[in-house]
Formats: C-alpha cells, sequence, structure tokens
C-alpha cells in the first residue's frame, strides 16, 4: 500500500499514565502510515485496526513490556478535527529485569592467558547488569559494544556466533546469553602503499610507522592515518588491514592514497574580537628545492598584528624524527608599545600516537618603540617541548585530558649577556556530570590552566617575544586582547616574566523537545595574572556565558563577559579547538 499525502482521514491518540510510552507509540506505530491515505475502505480500515494490536504489542515488547493491557476503540469526529480518531489505551505493566547473564568466547582467546585483560574489560563494561531493565535496543547496544571491543584489538574480525535473551513474560525476567567468536589474533606486517608516484615511498612509510609485528590496534592504524591526512602530502589517506588475503601473524597494511599537488596557495579572511579583520595568505610547496623539504609559509594582517612566517620540514626518519627550520618576523602591539621581532628555529620534531615532542635552538631580537620602550634586545636559547592528547575527539573533544610544557635554558646577547629559564606549562581537563540524557549526551566541566616563568637577573633585558601577556578570546574573557600585563616600566603596559592564568567552565548540551541539537550553553569563570615579582602578582577575574555551536570544523563559541577589575563587558568570538 502506497501512502500519500492529503487531508487526514483519521489520527491517532495514545493513553497512558506513561507519557514515555505514549510518545514513543504514537511516533512509531504503523497506522501513522496511512493517517492520510485518501479513499480508505472500511475493510481496510479495520484491517488496521486489527494489526494495530500485535504492533503496539511489539514496540513495548522492545521496551520490556510483555504483558501490557491494551484497549482499542474508534471515536466519532468532533467538528473541525480528522474524521475519526483511533484511541489505544496501554497499561504497560511491569517492566522486566535482567535477571542474569552469561558472556563467553570461543577458543583461542577463551584459553589465551594473554586475551585476559581483555575478557575482563568487555565483562566489566557489560552495561545490562543483573536487576536493570531490558530493553531491545539496550541489549543489542550491550552486545555490539563488546563485539566494538574485540575488533578495537587483537581480533579485527570478531563476530558474534550466537546470542538469546530468553524471556520469562510470567515473571518479567531476562537471561541474557552472548558467545563471541573473536577469531584469529592479528599482527601488522608489512605495508602495502597504493597511490604514490610523487613523494618518496619510504618518507611516507616513515610517516605511517605502523608498528610491524605488534599486535593489531585500531587506534593504532587511525593514528597513523590521522598522520598521514595531516602531512599535507595527500588528499585523502586511508589505511586499513589485509583481512582476507593476509597471515594473521604478519596482516598487510594497505594504505589507499591520493597525492596532493606539489604546489598549493590558500587566501583567507577572519574576524576576531580580539584583533577585528583579518586577511591571510598561506603557500605550501611540498618539495621545496634544494633540500626538498615540505615549506608552509605564511602571511597575516590584521589590526594589531602584521606577521610572516616559514617553517621547512623533512620527511621522518623511521623512528619518526624529522628536521625542521623556521623563520618568522612580526610587527605586533606588545600592551602599550610597538615590537618589531624576529625569530629563527632548527631541530627536531616527532608526532607518535597522542604525543608530540620537539627539541630545537632558537634566536630572538626584538626592538620595543615608543615613549620609554625598554629598546632592543636579543637571545639564545635551547628547548625541549612535549604535549600529550587524550581526548574522546581531536576536534570536539568531551571527555578527556591534554597536557603540555615546555623549557628553556640560553642567554641573552644584547645589549648585555645573561642567562635565564623558561619554562611554560599548559592543561585542559573534561569531566562528564551526571547522566546521559535521552540522546546519550551529558553536560560536563571543562578545568584549563597555564602557568609560564622566566626566571633571570632582575637587571636583564629579555625580547618582548619571551615575555608574558594574557586576556582575550582564549585566555582571561572579559579583558581585551593581551591586555593583561605588568605595568613596570614608566606605569605601561608591557609583558611580565610570571603569568598564571585558570578557567572553569560549565557546558551543556541543548536538547529542544527531547532531540538532539548542535547546540550548547555554557556558564564560565576565569582567573589570569601577570608580574615581574610572582609575590606581587594582581588577579582579574572575568564571568560569563556563552552558546557555542558544534560545527563540522569545530566548536564555535560566542561569549558575553564581564570582566571584574575593568567593570566592562566584552564579547568574544572564536572558531575550532586547538590544544
Amino acid at each position: 500500500m502506497e501512502v500519500t499525502e492529503g487531508e487526514p482521514v483519521f489520527q491517532v491518540k495514545v493513553v497512558s499514565e506513561d507519557r514515555g510510552i505514549a510518545r514513543h507509540l504514537e511516533r512509531h506505530l504503523d497506522l501513522q502510515r496511512y493517517t492520510r491515505f485518501p479513499d480508505l475502505q472500511a475493510t481496510e480500515f479495520n484491517r488496521l485496526l486489527t494489526e494495530a494490536d500485535a504492533n503496539a504489542r511489539d514496540l513495548l515488547a522492545a521496551l520490556g513490556y510483555f504483558n501490557p493491557e491494551l484497549t482499542l476503540r474508534v471515536d466519532a469526529a468532533a467538528e473541525g478535527a480528522a474524521p475519526r480518531t483511533i484511541v489505544i489505551e496501554v497499561a504497560p505493566g511491569e517492566q522486566t529485569r535482567v535477571a542474569d547473564h552469561s558472556i563467553s568466547f570461543a577458543d583461542p582467546m577463551n584459553s589465551d592467558p594473554k586475551a585476559a585483560a581483555q575478557r575482563a574489560r568487555i565483562q566489566q563494561a557489560w552495561s545490562l547488569k543483573e536487576g536493570g531493565a531490558f530493553t531491545e535496543s539496550d541489549w543489542n547496544a550491550a552486545k555490539n559494544a563488546g563485539l566494538r571491543d574485540l575488533q578495537k584489538e587483537r581480533y579485527p574480525t570478531a563476530r558474534i556466533a550466537d546470542s538469546q535473551a530468553a524471556i520469562d513474560a510470567d515473571r518479567n525476567r531476562a537471561s541474557l546469553r552472548v558467545h563471541y567468536d573473536p577469531g584469529p589474533p592479528y599482527r601488522f606486517g608489512d605495508i602495502r602503499l597504493k597511490g604514490v608516484e610523487r613523494y618518496d615511498a619510504e618518507g611516507i612509510r616513515n610517516i605511517v610507522r605502523v608498528p610491524t609485528g605488534a599486535e593489531y590496534s585500531e587506534e593504532e592504524l587511525l593514528d597513523a592515518q590521522q598522520r598521514l591526512a595531516a602531512s599535507g602530502y595527500f588528499d585523502s589517506a586511508f589505511l586499513m588491514l589485509d583481512t582476507e588475503d593476509s597471515d594473521p601473524e604478519h596482516a598487510t597494511v594497505i594504505a589507499q592514497l591520493r597525492e596532493a599537488r606539489y604546489q598549493k596557495v590558500v587566501f583567507g579572511v577572519g574576524l576576531t574580537t580580539d584583533a577585528g579583520p583579518r586577511v591571510s595568505i598561506d603557500h605550501v610547496h611540498n618539495q621545496l628545492r634544494p633540500l626538498g623539504w615540505r615549506a608552509v609559509s605564511r602571511l597575516s594582517l590584521d589590526a594589531k598584528n602584521q606577521a610572516a612566517s616559514t617553517m621547512w620540514t623533512d620527511m621522518p626518519n623511521r623512528s619518526g624524527w624529522a628536521w625542521f627550520l623556521g623563520a618568522g618576523l612580526e610587527r605586533a602591539e606588545v600592551g602599550d608599545f610597538k615590537s618589531n621581532s624576529l625569530s629563527l628555529q632548527g631541530g627536531r620534531t616527532k608526532s607518535v600516537g597522542h604525543i608530540d615532542r620537539r627539541y630545537y635552538l632558537q634566536y630572538d631580537m626584538s626592538k620595543v618603540v615608543g615613549g620609554d620602550a625598554p629598546g632592543s634586545a636579543s637571545s639564545l636559547m635551547a628547548n625541549y617541548g612535549w604535549t600529550g592528547r587524550y581526548f574522546n575527539d581531536k576536534t570536539n573533544p568531551t571527555a578527556g585530558y591534554g597536557l603540555g610544557a615546555e623549557a628553556g635554558v640560553g642567554f641573552t646577547l644584547t645589549p648585555q649577556r645573561d642567562p635565564f629559564l623558561r619554562v611554560r606549562l599548559h592543561g585542559l581537563q573534561f569531566w562528564p556530570l551526571g547522566q546521559r540524557n535521552e540522546i546519550g549526551r551529558q553536560s560536563r566541566l571543562a578545568l584549563r590552566g597555564e602557568l609560564g616563568a622566566v626566571m633571570a637577573e632582575r637587571s636583564a633585558q629579555l625580547p618582548s617575544t619571551l615575555l608574558f601577556l594574557t586576556g582575550g578570546d582564549t585566555t582571561v574573557r572579559g579583558y581585551g586582547y593581551r591586555s593583561i600585563g605588568t605595568r613596570s616600566i614608566a606605569d605601561k603596559l608591557y609583558g611580565g616574566r610570571y603569568m598564571a592564568v585558570t578557567s572553569l567552565e560549565w557546558q551543556r548540551p541543548i536538547t529542544l523537545r527531547g532531540n538532539q541539537t548542535d547546540w550548547e550553553h555554557t556558564l564560565f569563570i576565569d582567573v589570569g595574572s601577570v608580574s615581574d615579582d610572582i609575590d606581587d602578582m594582581s588577579i582579574h577575574t572575568g564571568v560569563g556565558t556563552g552558546i557555542r555551536w558544534n560545527s563540522p570544523v569545530g566548536p564555535m563559541q560566542f561569549d558575553v563577559a564581564y570582566g571584574l577589575k575593568d567593570r566592562r563587558i566584552r564579547l568574544h568570538m572564536r572558531l575550532g579547538f586547538s590544544f
């Protein structure tokens, strides 16, 4: 029977003390497909009534109600309404509860001591515990969650060999049984590249770096795929384990790649509440002569900063380390002064899994201009940086944490030679709160923190780029961009040697009539301080609220914040997540 649009010929109303059950039936009953069917004959209408009882009982059984009492009647049409109303009165009865459950595994996994932890994890994570309400969707979710756990580590060909939910309708009890056949354990073998013509195949393998001989891990495969996608050498990258034509002890990893062109130019325009309108030009060359390294160059102009930079990176070696060289020129506002600066870098970098590392030498030179300006300074510094990202999502995380640390030791070159130590630490932690709502999302707390310090003789004059300023969209909201600093130079704002910033934010998903939306609401408090004296830190506090849109490229946040010290309200906007 084909349903067509038109005026309603009948309507469906479900009456129950449980409004959730009533809404579920009204939404999913097959009757709803025929409410606008034209020229519905009496015999066909009676057939629909007969089938509606069985359909309603099936829907209730899927929710764990196997002994409902149903009454169907047809009410005559009221004036101005559909010609008639099918009324279904529902007394669902007692919901079925889980009496016991059994999870078993086929050999060789069942007898493999190395698989004991994985078996225990699946057992402990089983969601349908004894005494819990039984529903068909929860039953399927529990089975599939165990299967996914198997397929993510060691057993990519795992399957559900047998499952049964034995329902005792008289006692409203369910006995659950699931038997998994994990198949053979797999290990990573050689890498087969498909689609590589322009670029060095050995260098591409060094980017992939799937550990040959190691036990299969979906996370390792996805991390390698992400490294390929982020390398810039490919427009698309997809990795898969060959489970059909490979030996499980040495399974081939197939990399299906589409190479990017040698060069690319990207023009960008934007707007930030920190710096106003911005234009940028990015140029990428994937084999810049004479070194053949990948070069990414950028020119960026806005009301407060004008910058040009380039970064050259070699293909990584077998251990994952790659050489890099970088240079940057910038004219920027540094508090109440203007600064012209030059930065040169050279060293090695490595990105494996969740962790990025790099060590390098850095030369900085800055000339600060304006009345009472401190003048020029330059320095040479040896640095080490470490960043670990343990979030549940790379672009829009809702759980997990990240930690980062940078440390550098060096000495000033001009106007005099003084040793110094520079340290910066930052972190971000998400804490889910309460129970998941009807669409599986939770509110959460986000705690962010940042510490920075430059330790040197009080008389030492450091480049302005090594000092700290804070305030703005991503630091202390309620204050202008980099408007929090020290006033040790003629009572004018300038960068300080010590910085501390922390933020606590409550993030709450927004639902509309029980339906998921891409919006969230936030409440936050930000606190920050910058000083040349750690015992004399002036606290700047901002409080506010905001709306976040979870866009495909990351969260877009609109915040309204009030700075308690400045007694001003500011609007802050930002797009994307970075750590």
